[in-house]
């Protein structure tokens, strides 16, 4: 006779980089039901619109979330810059685009690390963010940070990238990428890691469509979903297609992410080749008025800006719908029916962020 066990996973585990909570229902050891619970680091964020004014709140914006950070503030910007009608120089929308996948390389690279550790490998999960730092050095070459950038505002960028250091930094990336080929073949080839990833949290392409699933999640299971082919900053000029897998599982989902690190640096290279010379920005007057939602690819998905502006230099709402909120409910799909030694992987293939869910 079976019986059944309720098991808290989290807010506190060895393999858990940000404290989410589940409680497992279990029969031996098989997983019958999770069930989330999200609250424990509620900051917040969205009610400092009442004492920040529009243009300062970008700093708040970039604090959502610390590995997304660049394009949450990106996000923002985009959002109001699109009530008030403000046309950002050519020059800066390419600015960010380039900063915004060097910000996908650094998560991606973070997160492989994390699942190496989680596994067990910790060598290969220190010479993954070894690699790691060789982006943030040209982050903080460029914007003077390294995971906060600080580098977007309200109607361009704060700082540009000189031709130079443009040339030096496609230099140094042909010249790292073999390194980062190196370290990542062993994320697919490794015949462990396919052992404790292949056919674990399965999803199919109508469970992530009909939960809502975005990112790497969704993109997994054969759902090409990707809000940079909406055109945002100047990806309507870049030669590219959303990365797709059909397994659905937690091996496609690492795969989705080894293959996005090549895909953002000829990206990177392709914006170098077209980047305009011109201003980086431009000067803002006034107040915004009126209500708007825009859609931006971070890292880990599609996240939504809401911003609703009344005249005066205080937003009146400000609301963000970030990808590990739509993502919870697909993990929680994929734990159904999974061993207990696999929660951890499957939780961490959603790349969760719950200081970014919660606010």
């Amino acid at each position: 006779m079976t019986k059944k066990n309720i098991i808290p996973f989290g807010p506190q585990h060895p393999v858990l980089p940000e404290p989410i909570h589940l409680d497992l229902v279990t029969e031996d050891e098989k997983v019958i039901e999770a069930v989330p619970s999200i609250g424990f680091i509620h900051r917040g964020l969205e009610k400092l619109v009442d004492i920040k004014d529009f243009q300062d709140f970008v700093h708040i914006a970039e604090r959502v979330c610390g590995i997304c950070s660049y394009m949450h503030g990106m996000s923002y910007c985009q959002t109001i810059e699109q009530i008030m009608n403000i046309q950002v120089p050519e020059r800066g929308l390419w600015l960010r685009t380039i900063w915004s996948e060097f910000s996908r390389i650094h998560s991606h690279l973070l997160w492989l690390g994390l699942a190496a550790d989680a596994m067990g490998f910790e060598s290969l999960f220190m010479h993954t963010w070894r690699l790691r730092e060789y982006i943030l050095d040209i982050i903080e070459m460029t914007t003077g940070g390294r995971v906060i950038f600080g580098a977007s505002k309200v109607g361009g960028t704060r700082m540009d990238i000189n031709s130079e250091t443009l040339s030096y930094i496609i230099k140094r990336l042909k010249e790292i990428e073999p390194e980062f080929k190196e370290a990542t073949s062993v994320f697919i080839n490794d015949y462990s890691i396919q052992h404790r990833l292949r056919g674990v949290g399965v999803l199919s392409k109508k469970e992530v469509y009909e939960l809502g699933a975005v990112g790497p999640v969704a993109k997994a299971s054969g759902l090409s979903s990707d809000a940079r082919k909406y055109g945002y900053a100047m990806y309507s000029k870049i030669d590219f297609e959303p990365i797709v897998e059909e397994d659905g599982d937690c091996f496609a989902r690492c795969s989705i992410r080894v293959k996005e690190i090549f895909q953002s640096i000829d990206i990177i290279r392709q914006c170098a080749s077209q980047i305009c010379d011109g201003e980086v920005s431009v000067n803002v007057k006034g107040f915004p008025t009126g209500e708007l939602f825009t859609r931006v690819e971070q890292p880990r998905g599609e996240v939504i800006y809401y911003v609703r502006a009344n005249g005066t230099k205080f937003l009146e709402r400000f609301r963000v719908r970030t990808p590990t909120f739509a993502n919870i409910p697909p993990m929680v799909k994929a734990l159904q029916g999974c061993q207990i030694a696999d929660v951890p992987n499957i939780v961490l293939t959603i790349d969760p962020c719950i200081s970014c869910t919660e606010r």
